[in-house]
């Protein structure tokens, strides 16, 4: 048993203290690219700055003969690129892999002062956090690195969604959770092969007209209505993740040239919790950008509330709808979200500056 005091103590002599709450940095979008990729390494240094996050993926996507080769080019991009206000990120290989040790005794000491976050996936339980928590602080200790390197976790075993509150719980550095549809879906057995998204097989149908003469037209034409497939286990991993002051984010969409059905599945995210997606191609970043940044309306009317509520207690009506204290909570997220982001971003800056209050 540990009391809670243990519980943000360094797990290793000389290692950094426990950070005690995780940052709120924007991550709009978490931009995959693999660092052994000649043509996608040499494009790292003029993304800085146009993305929230850079990840050096080393995982899935990165073949078994080119695992050592990724990483080299990673530990070179680390040491040679000024990252600036972009996070770097990297996904190393799973637990069970014969390169996930190399992968952390190698990125540690030659960049762990650049890192910020280590992503690993298909984790099962706290104890997959618990390893690599204890490793990643004998690691910085040894290495002199003086900030901890923070661990968000990948959700996309059957098994990790039913442990998902003790994983967020497992130590002070996790930093969040992305959901992992296509590990998942195999996982569970699901019947699609689709990367993210929806499946126009998972659907409701509108019940079937009554006739004039008794019965119903089953024939006829009905509506359908496509469903969301993931949309329990966001929920579940968003409340998780809140639950403990951490970060829930929508995974990878596979279908690059549908940047429309993207979009819609971004937003579904934000909506409900998330606070960013993955990008596997420049034009998601793009995407992601404007889903998880909050509109101009949406800022404005949440300020218009904060201002008409004063002290925050009691009600008023605005526009018609009555407004309490429970709306304040929900415009100071978008408002609290909207100052986040306008630090970072010119343009949204300028825009957020420009509302003039009614």
């Amino acid at each position: 048993m540990r009391t809670a005091k243990d519980f943000f103590a360094p797990l290793a002599v000389g290692a950094p203290a426990p950070v005690r709450e995780i940052p709120a940095r924007p991550s709009r979008a978490i931009h995959f690219f693999d660092p052994g990729n000649p043509k996608m390494a040499a494009k790292v240094p003029d993304m800085v700055g146009t993305v929230d996050v850079l990840l050096g993926n080393l995982e899935d996507a990165v073949k078994a003969e080119n695992k050592e080769i990724s990483r080299e080019g990673l530990v070179k991009i680390g040491q040679s690129v000024d990252f600036g206000p972009t996070q770097f990120w990297t996904r190393i290989n799973s637990l069970d892999s014969p390169w996930v040790l190399d992968d952390l005794t190698t990125l540690v000491p030659a960049i762990g002062d650049k890192l910020d976050v280590i992503m690993v996936p298909k984790v099962q339980g706290a104890e997959d956090i618990h390893y690599v928590d204890r490793l990643l602080a004998q690691l910085e200790a040894k290495a002199g690195i003086t900030k901890p390197i923070l661990i968000h976790a990948i959700l996309e075993t059957a098994r990790g969604v039913a442990n998902v509150e003790e994983i967020c719980g497992a130590s002070p550095r996790m930093q969040g959770i992305s959901l992992g549809p296509a590990d998942l879906a195999a996982d569970r057995r699901m019947k699609t092969t689709r990367v993210g998204g929806g499946h126009p097989g998972y659907l409701v149908r509108q019940d079937a007209a009554p006739l004039a003469e008794g019965g119903y037209d089953f024939e006829g034409a009905r509506t359908i209505y496509q469903q969301d497939l993931w949309h329990y286990t966001m929920g579940r991993m968003v409340d998780a993740c809140a639950m403990h002051g951490i970060y829930a984010y929508y995974g990878p969409f596979g279908d690059i040239k549908d940047t429309v059905a993207c979009e819609d599945q971004f937003r579904n995210a934000f909506l409900m919790g998330c606070v960013g997606a993955w990008s596997l191609h420049p034009v998601q970043i793009k995407i992601a950008n404007k889903v998880f940044s909050p509109s101009v309306e949406d800022v404005k009317h949440a300020r218009r509330v904060i201002a008409a509520m004063g002290d925050g207690t009691g009600a008023v009506m605005l526009d018609g709808k009555m407004e309490d204290d429970a709306s304040v909570k929900q415009c100071k997220v978008m408002v609290d979200l909207a100052e986040e982001l306008a630090a970072i971003d010119p343009d949204l800056k300028a825009k957020y500056d420009a509302i003039v209050l009614d």
